[in-house]
């Protein structure tokens, strides 16, 4: 069927007809499944070049047919058919495995400690937001901001100094920067896609280039279990590798750049620009599935208070920040945080009569309920990353990549090969786990300086969250702003390959010159190489 005609379908949803795809899909699955070599599948190496089958259908089903949650359970048992034959006896996969393996699958992504954990913290986050708009903070908050912020470009200044100060964590960034600014953004006519982009890229970014953030503690355990930061100084090595984070330097120069007009808006934020302009929607289509406040209809209680929104955001940083170093708890442990900040509410907002304890329960479980469909496209995310894993996807493709590495080439094969690998899986933090074992070695084996190599390893996680239509950055943000999170990343994605022509020509010259050495020859070789890239940000 044509692309075009499909998209037609796709567009009319002929129920019969999408049924009818889903068939063809699982029975050519199948298919393949009892076709490929029962030799070809290797536990520790995986399916080799057939583990890439997965990830590219997955790819197309999502730009023909919008359908992400859709896609991402086909591409899962897609893969769960792969691993039937491959694990059990005969070349046929049994059906009754496959179904029990995709189920054992599914309990095991949703038990998972860190699916707990998303559940948990993301949900309450939710409640948190929903209690606050309930309270009138919000409300009060965007007036505030809209007297300091007179235009567009001052609102939108503010929702990236915003995200810069919320450094903490990329969730609570995300989550609270995007659902606190939309109001103040709406009044001035931006596009949920132009909001969701200055959201997303102060998000990840920021908290890359923090030493004190959960990605800095996260990262730099993982330093110290692959051998090389000494214990206890993980932190202290991972500050090694900010000033090599390329792309989370240049997203977040790239933010205001493109507010100030410095950087035009390209691509289909143009085409979402234009929608605004001529009266159209905020909101791309199907902006309210995600939306966590779609369908709310709350009215702001008489003389709304702005520190019903400010007190809240200052326990959940503070409680988050102070806790850190204590033994008892982990470091920057967003569940104490949100767990915290719900009883500080509680006593707040019932102290001062905003609401009843009856209202506090109930907007309580709307916050959770406005979070599930977040947390299900987290669940099918994380699914996928873990038959992906099983069918040995990235390993195989760092192993194809470390064939034509050079020491001088080596960050940037790196940073370019784990942008792929993450915009396929959409787990950044996942993706780590994978390729630092892999990375840290293979940098000490050709010579390379290991912070550039890790480096590399962090910038290719943020960028391709950025750009992936499924990552838990992308999904949260578009819940926080009410945006279809396609058009999000759609929208998101040319200034990401922007940020990251920047990052490419870094980690180039960076090699080069570790490698050849820092002689006029190859420094001004590199730099001709860049100049065109900086002009695009005015350099």
């Amino acid at each position: 069927m044509p692309v075009k005609k499909l998209q037609e379908e796709v567009r009319t949803f002929n129920a019969r007809r999408s049924l009818l795809a889903v068939i063809i899909v699982v029975v050519a699955s199948f298919a393949l499944a009892t076709v490929i070599p029962e030799d070809t599948y290797n536990a520790e190496e995986g399916f080799g070049l057939f583990s890439l089958i997965p990830a590219l259908f997955l790819i197309v089903y999502i730009f023909i047919t919008k359908r992400i949650l859709e896609a991402l359970a086909l591409a899962s048992i897609m893969g769960f058919l792969m691993i039937a034959p491959a694990t059990g006896p005969g070349n046929t996969p049994d059906l009754v495995d496959v179904l029990n393996n995709f189920s054992v699958g599914l309990y095991d992504t949703i038990a998972s400690e860190d699916m707990v954990w998303l559940f948990f913290v993301c949900g309450l986050m939710g409640s948190i937001i929903a209690l606050i708009e309930k309270s009138g903070g919000a409300a009060a908050f965007g007036e505030w901001v809209s007297k300091k912020a007179h235009s567009r470009k001052s609102t939108l200044l503010w929702t990236w100094v915003l995200g810069v100060v919320i450094f903490i964590d990329d969730y609570l960034n995300c989550l609270t920067v995007g659902s606190s600014m939309a109001a103040a953004s709406d009044k001035h006519r931006v596009p949920r896609e132009f909001l969701a982009y200055i959201v997303d890229s102060t998000a990840a970014p920021v908290c890359v280039l923090i030493p004190v953030s959960t990605w800095s503690v996260f990262c730099g355990q993982l330093l110290e279990t692959n051998g090389w930061a000494p214990e206890g100084q993980g932190t202290a090595y991972f500050i090694q590798t900010i000033p090599y984070s390329f792309y989370a330097i240049a997203a977040t120069i790239l933010v205001p750049l493109v507010i100030i007009g410095i950087v035009p808006i390209i691509g289909p934020m143009r085409k979402a620009e234009e929608r605004v302009r001529l009266g159209g929607p905020l909101a791309p289509p199907d902006s309210e599935k995600i939306d966590i406040k779609a369908g709310q209809t709350l009215e702001t209680p008489a003389n709304a208070k702005i520190r019903n929104f400010a007190l809240p955001i200052i326990v959940l940083v503070g409680v988050v920040v102070i806790t850190a170093p204590l033994p008892m708890f982990d470091d920057f442990d967003m569940q104490i945080g949100v767990l915290v900040t719900m009883v500080f509410i509680f006593v707040f907002y019932l102290a001062q009569n905003v609401m009843s304890a009856d209202d506090f329960w109930d907007m309580t479980l709307v916050g959770l309920k406005n979070m599930l469909m977040p947390l299900l496209m987290m669940v099918l995310t994380f699914l996928f990353a873990a038959v992906n894993d099983q069918i040995g996807f990235t390993a195989f493709v760092i192993e194809s990549a470390k064939n034509g590495m050079t020491p001088a080439l080596a960050p940037l094969i790196i940073f370019g090969v784990l942008t792929i690998t993450e915009f396929i899986t959409g787990t950044n933090w996942g993706r780590y786990v994978i390729a630092l074992p892999i990375v840290i070695p293979l940098s000490m084996e050709l010579g390379v300086d290991t912070a550039v190599c890790v480096a590399a390893v962090i910038s290719a996680g943020v960028l391709g969250s950025h750009i992936c239509f499924y990552s838990d950055a992308t999904i949260l943000t578009s819940a926080a702003t009410g945006c279809n999170n396609f058009r999000h990343a759609l929208t998101q994605m040319p200034f990401g390959f922007l940020g990251a022509a920047v990052a490419a020509v870094g980690y180039l010259i960076v090699g080069m010159v570790q490698h050849y050495g820092a002689d006029a020859a190859s420094v001004t070789a590199a730099a001709t190489a860049a100049q065109p890239l900086l002009g695009l940000f005015g350099g």
